[in-house]
């Protein structure tokens, strides 16, 4: 998608605080992070929104998850507790209709969360 904000980070068109990359997905620092470790994961592969997820992206939607976990690992954060959040559409707060999963961590998280 040529306007999408992640497309273009992901063909280096954006800066991105990059923290991981593979041929799948990549993870980058949140530009206004909501906690001292706010990351995303995004894929590749657009796709606007959770709802149009299809059974063949399963094993990406897990990498997602495998990626995000290394990543909470890595900063420290998985053995004190950490939140992994993909909202959908509007009133669920989804800005860039191109899903990624926030990786939250580093402070106590409250629940609800909104």
């Amino acid at each position: 998608m040529e306007n999408c904000l992640f497309c273009r980070i992901i063909q280096k068109k954006i800066p991105a605080r990059l923290v991981h990359e593979d041929e799948t997905v990549v993870a980058f620092e949140d530009i206004n992070p909501q906690a001292p470790v706010h990351i995303l994961v995004i894929p590749r592969k657009h796709i606007a929104t959770s709802l149009e997820i299809s059974p063949e992206d399963n094993p990406l939607i897990g990498h997602m998850v495998r990626v995000a976990a290394d990543i909470a690992r890595a900063r420290g954060i998985a053995d004190r507790g950490f939140r992994l959040v993909m909202n959908t559409n509007p009133e669920a707060g989804q800005t860039v209709y191109h899903i990624h999963l926030h990786i939250l961590g580093g402070r106590p998280m409250h629940w609800p969360p909104g």
